[in-house]
């Protein structure tokens, strides 16, 4: 009986604790605020340094790019697909956006165009997920593509 006691205990303080692990606070935000993300990371952009467009990004978030097929995992990786992007000088805009909104995460999915300095330009579909790492507002994953229809 001893046994089945210390059993339980333990089994209740495991479970306790990984639910204390697990219970954070969310943070609150709204719709305005999950767009003024996109004009932060569009106006870094407009920087023209890859370094400052990657700090929008988690460590560990996931790149699929637009005009690449490499998938990027890394600063690095984000890093040299943007300095190759930003020599375009891409100015991006909203033309259709539904958000979703949970806790310390938001999606932002719709489609966009950047407009390139020979203006030029390229419309697409995207995804910013975006994570809350306890101080502010990161991508944990983005996805562009080109629209397959001309």
């Amino acid at each position: 009986m001893k046994k089945l006691l210390s059993v339980a205990a333990l089994l209740t303080f495991t479970v306790s604790t990984a639910f204390a692990a697990t219970n954070k606070e969310c943070v609150k935000v709204d719709n305005a605020q999950i767009e003024a993300l996109f004009d932060k990371w569009n106006a870094s952009l407009q920087t023209g340094d890859a370094h400052k467009v990657s700090e929008n990004y988690l460590g560990d978030a996931v790149l699929l790019p637009t005009v690449s097929n490499q998938v990027r995992l890394t600063d690095e990786e984000r890093v040299d697909y943007f300095k190759t992007f930003l020599k375009k000088k891409p100015v991006g805009k909203i033309n259709s956006r539904t958000i979703r909104l949970g806790c310390n995460k938001a999606i932002d999915t719709g489609t966009y165009t950047f407009t390139f300095a020979d203006n030029t330009h390229v419309t697409a579909r995207y995804t910013f997920t975006w994570a809350w790492n306890g101080k502010e507002w990161k991508i944990s994953s983005h996805h562009s593509s080109a629209m397959p229809e001309g």
